[in-house]
């Protein structure tokens, strides 16, 4: 998800440099929205790693 959300903001930047400034804002807008739910979804796991107390320890 990160790596998709970082091509749309490359897709973004490549289409305001040709002038398709229509496309490189909604393809930043993308980018932004798959980078918050990633931000989002990285807490909850974290804080459930936590809460649950399991840790990966080898033997």
């Amino acid at each position: 998800m990160l790596r998709t959300a970082v091509s749309f903001f490359v897709l973004g930047l490549v289409a305001m440099l040709f002038g398709a400034y229509g496309i490189a804002g909604i393809s930043i807008e993308l980018g932004k929205m798959l980078l918050m739910v990633f931000v989002i979804l990285a807490v909850i796991s974290f804080v459930a790693g936590i809460v649950t107390g399991k840790s990966k320890r080898l033997p």
